[in-house]
């Protein structure tokens, strides 16, 4: 039954899809010299590990994050700063530009990399928890028509520090400094992340820093 309701959310996501504007990536290079600052070169280096690397992201998933930062459906006040005066063809520009960059994978915490591997392929079938391949692919390529992000390569700091925003929401936690996120589609990784441990959090977004990194 927890697997049915998951799926019933998932169908209603790549459902609720409205049509974007076309990007142009030639127009989004431009555009995205201010982004370099905090992001690196082709949003893949940025300058902590609890920024988001924006090469080959998708499209779609880009402009609904800057969308939703300039709404404040997404909390955070630089991004709201940076998103302010964006139009939506300056979003979708964007969006186009760092979908065509090269993601670069990472290293993952050896320590965690094992039982992160068995969490993002396979879930935790005894309490409820889905795989993370299910929705975001075995490769971690996502799925940017249900606007599903793109993980491969993504920072752990940064991914270990989105679930618990997820996971916050998703428990109603409380307290003066607690920060959570709620733009996910139809509430699916508030679902999700309010099943994981502090140690399944940080086992999965480490595995995921390191997909797609050659082993030799």
């Amino acid at each position: 039954m927890k697997f049915f309701k998951l799926f019933v959310l998932m169908a209603a996501a790549v459902v609720a899809n409205p049509t974007l504007a076309a990007g142009d990536a030639e127009a989004g290079e431009a555009k995205a010299a201010t982004c370099a600052a905090c992001h690196g070169p082709g949003g893949s280096k940025p300058i902590a590990g609890n920024y988001p690397k924006l090469a080959g992201q998708g499209e779609a998933y880009l402009v609904k994050q800057l969308q939703d930062y300039k709404s404040g459906e997404r909390e955070n006040a630089i991004m709201a700063g940076q998103a302010a005066n964006l139009s939506e063809q300056d979003m979708a520009d964007l969006g186009a530009y760092y979908a065509s960059q090269e993601a670069e994978a990472g290293q993952a915490d050896p320590e965690w990399v094992e039982q992160g591997a068995k969490l993002y392929r396979g879930g935790d079938m005894a309490n409820g928890l889905p795989s993370c391949s299910g929705c975001h692919g075995p490769a971690g390529q996502g799925v940017d028509g249900a606007k599903y992000p793109h993980l491969a390569g993504q920072n752990a700091q940064y991914v270990e520090e989105q679930l618990k925003a997820f996971r916050a929401a998703g428990r109603n936690d409380l307290g003066d400094n607690v920060i959570k996120r709620t733009n996910d589609p139809a509430s699916m990784m508030q679902t999700v992340a309010a099943k994981m441990s502090d140690s399944q959090i940080k086992a999965v977004a480490s595995y995921i820093s390191e997909i797609g990194r050659a082993h030799v």
